[in-house]
C-alpha cells in the first residue's frame, strides 16, 4: 500500500527538500537571518527550532543529531556555544518570520527568517 502524500514539496523531491531546508538552517545559524520565500521560511522554521532545542541539551548525542542536518562543524560549534546558551531560559519560539515584499523576477512572496534577539537588545 503506498504511503499517503505528505504535502507539497519545495523542490523536485524529498531529498532535495531535506537538503534545501538544511541549507537554510545552516545559513540562519551562521548569519542570524536569511531572506527566502515565505513557503520555504515556514517549512524551515520547525527544523531550525528543533536544532536549537537539541543544542540546548548540549550533550554529545544532541550534537550528533544536529550534525545530521547541519554539516558544517563550525556552524554547529557556534550553535552549541553561542546561540543555545542565549535561549537557555526560553521555552520555545526562537525564530521569527517577517514578510519582506515580493521578489522582482517572479513576484514570489519573500520573508526574512531570523533568530529572536539578533540585532536587538533584550
Amino acid at each position: 500500500m503506498p504511503a499517503p502524500k505528505q504535502g507539497a514539496r519545495l523542490g523536485s523531491g524529498p531529498d532535495h527538500q531535506k537538503l534545501l531546508l538544511a541549507g537554510i538552517c545552516t545559513s540562519l545559524f551562521r548569519q542570524g537571518s536569511v531572506k527566502t520565500t515565505v513557503a520555504r521560511a515556514r517549512a524551515a522554521r520547525p527544523l531550525a527550532e528543533r536544532m536549537i532545542t537539541f543544542a540546548k541539551k548540549g550533550d554529545i548525542a544532541a550534537r550528533r543529531r544536529v550534525l545530521r542536518v547541519v554539516a558544517d562543524k563550525g556552524v554547529v560549534h557556534k550553535l552549541f556555544s553561542e546561540i543555545a546558551p542565549k535561549y537557555a531560559e526560553r521555552p520555545g519560539g526562537y525564530t521569527r518570520i517577517i514578510k519582506a515584499g515580493f521578489r522582482k523576477g517572479d513576484s514570489a512572496p519573500m520573508a526574512v527568517l531570523s533568530l529572536v534577539g539578533e540585532g536587538e537588545d533584550e
